[in-house]
């Protein structure tokens, strides 16, 4: 029997997505891309923090071209609509997302890390977005995801000329959070999951929710949100518990 297009392990309230396409370098196709799709429609029961990755030395390298569908533009424009439903899914679907990236984050793969909270590269990491040099455009959320990352300025001239961005480079970018050793990013991933996995679960919630929306916001607009977020948190039960096991001096126990 095959192996499954995306292994799912679930330990201590951690779910690991492994991207498995080695063959491909995890190029994303529709049957991968429902296999992620499903699983942030309908979670395990109890998992508190998802960790996403690929396998053989790629994270994902974009769309499997080989398995390009020639479609009219309604029929390209609803794929894309598509792409879009399930990176926001990832983004807002309440779930803390950390990627552990090494080799190809190019396209596609860009495209869903940067739908993902917390990213971590490896020194084989490249970050790219070679759609220019294809006679195409990005349409799985790059314009906005990495465009607000980078600026359009420099997304501009990425795309223009396929660009290729290091680890270490796209640390300097934003493009990752943490740049690690080779052979790392999968454990500092998991033990940051299992740190955010401690944390009061509707603070997580809202700081998902609430940050990347209150960008686009006007100041007034992003200012009132603010408070209605703290307002919901800091009158929670787990607030309560935050501040009694602070004065205790012991560890929170949230729900």
């Amino acid at each position: 029997m095959s192996e499954p297009i995306l292994k799912i392990e679930v330990a201590d309230a951690i779910a690991t997505l492994t991207m498995n396409r080695p063959a491909k370098r995890n190029a994303m196709c529709d049957e991968l891309l429902e296999a992620i799709d499903g699983f942030f429609s309908a979670p395990p029961e109890g998992v508190k923090v998802v960790v996403l990755t690929g396998t053989a030395g790629h994270f994902c390298s974009g769309l499997d071209l080989s398995e390009h569908v020639a479609r009219d533009a309604e029929g390209t424009m609803r794929h894309s609509r598509g792409w879009h439903q399930v990176m926001d899914r990832i983004q807002y679907g309440g779930l803390p997302v950390v990627s552990a990236m090494f080799g190809a984050v190019i396209g596609g793969g860009l495209e869903l890390a940067t739908a993902t909270h917390v990213r971590i590269a490896e020194p084989s990491t490249i970050f790219q977005l070679p759609e220019g040099r294809r006679g195409i455009f990005v349409g799985g959320g790059a314009s906005v995801r990495v465009g607000r990352i980078l600026g359009a300025d420099r997304m501009i001239e990425m795309m223009l000329t396929g660009r290729k961005y290091s680890a270490e480079e796209g640390l300097g970018l934003g493009l990752t959070h943490y740049s690690v050793g080779e052979g790392e990013a999968l454990p500092m991933a998991q033990d940051l999951a299992r740190k955010i996995a401690k944390n009061a679960p509707l603070s997580n919630y809202i700081m998902i929710q609430a940050l990347s929306r209150i960008e686009d916001m006007a100041k007034a607009d992003g200012l009132f949100t603010e408070s209605l977020c703290a307002a919901l948190t800091q009158t929670s039960p787990d607030a309560v518990e935050g501040l009694a096991a602070f004065l205790e001096k012991r560890a929170p126990r949230f729900r």
